[in-house]
């Protein structure tokens, strides 16, 4: 037990300065650049204590990191929820604190209303924060719960926001508004993030970028429906914060029954957002489940055939793949038992052996005997009203007795908070996985959960929790198994969904000029190495626009790399151009999986410039998406390269554009030194839209 009442914790360069003193939760009293406050913990804490203004309490009131009105607290509780409309404002004392390096968690409680609370807020290496929250209901009645939305003060100079939206095939489309006084909510209902989703919400200092300002940025681990917030007062006070949305009625503690709130995790920066996000890939790839294998180069059937399985011509783009140097072959959807279209078949998990008369062996041994794993496409969270399985258990939709959802996509949701379905789900793929001994499964969530009702409430809440058992026991019994995370694309890339999956498919559009944007954002939160991206066609199948090769390639390389493409329909020197690219690929993948992500904030108008750098080499993607209006592109600086030392710099054309002129630094390429790439510049590329070159710089 702490008998401290100021606790400082301190990791990877950021600090949280709690006030831990009591009866209160506690309260961040500074979160933000590390600072070593030695002795002087407790004379900073009285001088932050700020005068008493006007027309407000008569003395200064907290602001912990779950206040509501019995704080002062006169914005949204974190806290909400009501024992027969009785015991709506709890009013916390705290019993137990303890302390480590890393991490505080204090147990606290209303007596009186008969509830219990535990917080836990840590700070890992990477100076990303948690805060864990589990609420406890004590008394002899239920408890209504309605949410709680823990929160983390920014200073007022954070004067902006950004948050991000977008839809089917345009996935993590930013925008930016001003932080004003009131409450800016983003809420998903969905019954998943939604493509409209923000996977992040940051408050920064005014006109802040990739390279410049100070930022401060959250994100709820919570795989259903969410809400982020922001929220100023006129009091002086701001916070950012987040957690589950619930549905009226839909959690219910019992006596003695608690609930676990999803983690609200949080880091700052004051390099900008290649800081904040540098912080947030340290952090996720520190955890236990993240892929330590390199990534295998993917080949995924989907817009290669679609419905159209036919083992001729399936085992010949296997024997393309592997020409290639594919590692890892995927069949998509159209396996399973009379799946000839999306309208119907979804829960009959059983392979079709009208298609398929001697099951998938032949393809799969074929496959592996050409060197490459095996994976299959799988959306166990759905149904068609047109499957065996909703013909036996009508029962089993998601929806109300007798009231069944509109459709979408052809299919409802299966119910696997019901334990008769989700051992249903589990010895079906628990059965393919064995027979096969699959390397991967694509996981797919083709659609928004509308009217989710379970036993008479309100059902997302445990749909979402039903689907994370179901990963962990499947990755239980099968260790050795991959799994992506796809959701018509990017509907579903949060946090606790990827601590159990290793990728997420960051949108159904391949479309590489879509792509670019898509990657940049998506990018924010997530490492290369856990965002699918792959070389479609030459004609995008989502937006009909003819790209160059060169394009596709380059946008792939930055990321789990794949391709989705009917390799027979390709011309021969394109087949030959993806086998250098595919070489590239194996060769890099050890800087871009393992880097430090970074991007200029100008590059020119119509114009990207992003790359990895790792023990002073980097890798860059020059990208020309539009004209501009100058005939000449302007200089471009090389972030995240040491200016201290020399480099080799060329272009790689296993990837990129081919076949044209390219300035001489990069054509036959040039040795220079680290400083004129950070801060002179060299002469940009003349490229036209839709073409991109890569850069390499290595360090002599």
């Amino acid at each position: 037990m702490s008998t401290s009442t100021n606790i400082a914790l301190r990791g990877g360069g950021v600090s949280l300065l709690l006030d831990v003193s009591g009866p209160d939760l506690p309260r961040v009293l500074h979160w933000g650049a590390d600072v070593d406050l030695g002795d002087g913990a407790a004379d900073l804490v009285a001088a932050l204590v700020p005068g008493r203004s006007g027309g407000s309490l008569d003395v200064p009131w907290p602001l912990t990191v779950l206040p509501g009105a019995a704080d002062g607290w006169p914005a949204r509780p974190a806290v909400r929820g009501h024992r027969d409309g009785a015991a709506a404002f709890p009013r916390w004392v705290v019993g137990v604190t303890r302390a480590t390096a890393s991490a505080v968690t204090v147990e606290a409680a209303d007596k009186e209303l008969g509830l219990a609370l535990t917080v836990t807020i840590a700070l890992d290496a990477a100076g990303v924060a948690a805060v864990d929250t589990e609420l406890r209901n004590d008394g002899p009645d239920p408890y209504v719960l309605d949410g709680i939305t823990p929160v983390l003060p920014v200073p007022q100079r954070a004067r902006e926001l950004l948050d991000f939206t977008g839809r089917w095939a345009r996935e993590t489309s930013p925008q930016r508004t001003a932080f004003t006084i009131g409450t800016r909510a983003r809420e998903s209902w969905r019954g998943r993030p939604g493509h409209d989703r923000t996977p992040l919400l940051i408050a920064g200092t005014p006109g802040f970028g990739f390279a410049t300002g100070e930022v401060w940025g959250v994100h709820v681990a919570c795989g259903g429906d969410a809400v982020y917030l922001a929220e100023r007062i006129p009091e002086g006070r701001a916070v950012l914060g987040g957690g589950e949305l619930l549905h009226p009625g839909e959690v219910v503690l019992a006596p003695g029954e608690s609930y676990a709130a999803p983690r609200l995790l949080a880091t700052w920066s004051d390099t900008g957002l290649d800081g904040l996000s540098a912080r947030w890939h340290a952090h996720v790839r520190a955890r236990s489940t993240h892929p330590s294998s390199p990534r295998p180069l993917i080949l995924n059937t989907w817009e290669a055939v679609y419905f159209d399985h036919d083992l001729a011509r399936l085992t010949a783009l296997a024997d393309l793949a592997a020409s290639v140097g594919v590692e890892r072959f995927v069949l998509d959807d159209g396996w399973f038992h009379g799946r000839r279209d999306d309208t119907s078949s979804l829960g009959d998990w059983t392979v079709d052996t009208t298609v398929w008369p001697s099951g998938l062996h032949p393809l799969v041994e074929h496959v592996r005997g050409l060197g490459m794993q095996f994976g299959l496409w799988v959306e166990p969270e759905m149904i068609s009203l047109d499957s065996d399985l909703a013909r036996a258990h009508p029962d089993w939709v998601l929806a109300a007795p007798g009231r069944l959802p509109r459709e979408y996509r052809h299919q409802h949701v299966l119910d696997l908070a019901r334990p008769e379905a989700f051992a249903y789900v589990l010895g079906a793929l628990d059965a393919l996985v064995t027979e096969y001994d699959l390397d991967a499964l694509k996981w797919d969530h083709n659609r928004d959960l509308l009217e989710a009702v379970h036993a008479g409430r309100p059902g997302v809440h445990l749909q979402t929790l039903a689907v994370q058992r179901l990963l962990d026991e499947l990755r239980a019994r099968h260790p050795r198994l991959e799994i992506e995370s796809c959701s018509s694309g990017g509907a579903r890339t949060d946090l606790a969904t990827l601590a159990r999956t290793d990728r997420i498919w960051a949108s159904d559009n391949t479309d590489a000029i879509e792509r670019q944007q898509i990657q940049r954002w998506t990018g924010l939160l997530l490492p290369p190495e856990l965002v699918g991206a792959h070389i479609g066609a030459t004609v995008g199948h989502t937006t009909g626009r003819t790209t160059d090769l060169g394009l596709r390639m380059a946008t792939s390389l930055f990321g789990h790399a794949g391709i989705e493409w009917d390799l027979s329909a390709a011309p021969a020197e394109d087949v030959a151009r993806l086998r250098g690219w595919a070489a590239l690929y194996k060769e890099l993948r050890g800087l871009l999986h393992a880097g430090v992500t970074v991007r200029a904030d100008d590059a020119g108008e119509g114009a990207l410039l992003h790359g990895v750098v790792r023990d002073g080499e980097g890798v860059y993607a020059y990208v020309r998406l539009a004209t501009g209006p100058d005939q000449v592109p302007q200089r471009l600086l090389f972030p995240g390269l040491d200016a201290n030392r020399r480099y080799r710099v060329r272009a790689r054309p296993e990837a990129g554009t081919a076949g044209r002129a390219l300035p001489g630094w990069l054509d036959p390429g040039a040795e220079l030194p680290g400083a004129a790439l950070v801060h002179v510049g060299l002469a940009a590329p003349m490229l036209n839209p839709g073409e991109a070159v890569i850069v390499h710089a290595t360090p002599l």
